[in-house]
C-alpha cells in the first residue's frame, strides 16, 4: 500500500440558491470588482489514505465523497489532485 493525498472540491450545483456565494459576488461589487459575475462558495476537502496505486486512490476518494463528503442532492465534487505514490 502506498500514501496518497486526495484534494477535493464540493461546490452548491449551478442553478441552486448559493447565498453565502451571493453574498460574496455583492460584497466584491461593493470593493469595485465589477467585473465579478458570480462566485460560488464551497469546501475544499484534503483526504490522505492508503491505496494500491493511484486509480484505487482516486476510487476511493470518489465512494467518500458520493456517500459522505458531499449531498449528492445539491452538490457537485471533483478531484482536483492526486499526490502521492509512483509518479
Amino acid at each position: 500500500m502506498t500514501r496518497f493525498r486526495v484534494s477535493l472540491h464540493v461546490t452548491p450545483r449551478r442553478g441552486l440558491l448559493d447565498p453565502q456565494g451571493k453574498a460574496v459576488t455583492d460584497a466584491l461589487h461593493t470593493l469595485g470588482f465589477a467585473a465579478v459575475r458570480d462566485v460560488h462558495v464551497g469546501r475544499h476537502i484534503v483526504v490522505e489514505l492508503d491505496a494500491a496505486d493511484r486509480p484505487a486512490a482516486e476510487r476511493e476518494a470518489r465512494r467518500m465523497c458520493a456517500k459522505l463528503l458531499a449531498n449528492p442532492v445539491t452538490e457537485d465534487f471533483e478531484i482536483a489532485a492526486v499526490e502521492g505514490g509512483a509518479a
